[in-house]
């Protein structure tokens, strides 16, 4: 078992808050990603984990073992760096056996462990070359199966593919998701790339500002945001907000358009995302602004209420810069935001 429990970790730098009250746990052979902004801590917090850092305050469990006071080598961890850390005067084999001659094993545990875990990562026959001789996605899957070839309990991962380009990048993604899948290991995975969040994690946790704002899957992060960060970071584009007044017979003015929501409060945040609207009779009243034509799709944007909005629409529509179009938010698709503590009310 390698189920993780961090319990009110904080960390600080000078006067600066790093990382407030950190409470968090990643089940056995989960895979979690830590997502949020550059610095909103969630390198911070892998580092604590991984013992590169010492808490402030709080507690690091790992197997049900408290290891924050524990050295790294002590922890049951690998872990894979976004510059890659191969070293340079090591062939590939070298590289991938590194750690497991320190932990001095049989020569044919080493042999075999390092010749696996090269073939899950397709770098069999890069075995006898340098880094050198290696593109930066071969480094990439050294490290990779290096990390692998420990058999640890936990990986943990800062930014691995960050590095990469976009097609580079992709195919990385969809294989490090089936060898970690077929590993059975533990992940914390560190990104700002949503996509990356979205594709790879059984569950994010997005942070920001040294807290963790919402823990849940990815669906239930996109769809159901708990905060007005989580709607305004995740989504490509993010959610569109307008702020609302509650009318006297309870329903809501949206820049103009009477719709129903949450009974409480005087004024909130209504939001949709720009793929949950229908171009139809009895909408908000929108004013074309630019029109970007993306393959499978169209990325409008307008003006509504005096602000901008973006919809995703289909190819058939057919829109132009200064058309005026009825945009219907889909009801189910709706949410609702306080707009002093930036919490979902509905």
């Amino acid at each position: 078992m390698a189920e993780i429990v961090i319990k009110g970790v904080a960390k600080r730098f000078g006067s600066f808050q790093a990382l407030r009250a950190i409470d968090l746990t990643v089940a056995d052979r989960e895979f979690m990603v830590l997502l949020g902004p550059s610095g909103c801590g969630k390198t911070t917090l892998l580092r604590i984990i991984a013992g590169l850092e010492t808490p402030t305050a709080g507690e690091v469990w790992i197997g049900g073992r408290r290891v924050d006071r524990l050295p790294p080598r002590e922890r049951g961890i690998a872990m894979v760096f976004q510059n890659y850390a191969v070293f340079p005067h090591l062939t590939v084999y070298e590289n991938i056996a590194f750690g497991l001659r320190m932990k001095r094993l049989p020569r044919e545990t080493i042999d075999e462990r390092v010749r696996r875990t090269a073939s899950l990562m397709h770098i069999e026959q890069l075995l006898t070359r340098y880094s050198g001789q290696l593109s930066g996605g071969q480094r990439q899957r050294v490290a990779v199966a290096r990390a692998l070839a420990m058999e640890p309990d936990v990986i943990l991962m800062d930014e691995p593919l960050s590095n990469l380009d976009a097609l580079l990048r992709l195919e990385m993604r969809a294989e490090l998701k089936g060898v970690l899948e077929a590993s059975r290991t533990t992940t914390i995975y560190v990104t700002h790339d949503q996509v990356e969040a979205m594709s790879l994690a059984d569950r994010i946790a997005v942070m920001n500002e040294g807290e963790i704002v919402q823990v849940s899957t990815p669906v239930e992060v996109y769809r159901d945001p708990a905060a007005r960060f989580v709607g305004s970071f995740i989504g490509n584009p993010p959610m569109n907000f307008i702020t609302a007044t509650r009318l006297a017979d309870g329903e809501w003015d949206v820049a103009g358009l009477r719709l129903p929501g949450p009974a409480a409060g005087e004024r909130l945040e209504f939001a949709v995302r720009p793929e949950d609207v229908d171009v139809a009779p009895g909408g908000l009243r929108a004013v074309v602004r630019v029109v970007e034509p993306l393959g499978p799709h169209t990325l409008m944007t307008a003006e509504v209420g005096g602000r901008p909005f973006r919809a995703v629409l289909g190819t058939d529509v057919a829109v132009a810069p200064g058309d005026e179009l009825s945009l219907v938010p889909k009801a189910d698709r709706v949410r609702w935001f306080d707009p002093e503590t930036g919490a979902a009310v509905r």
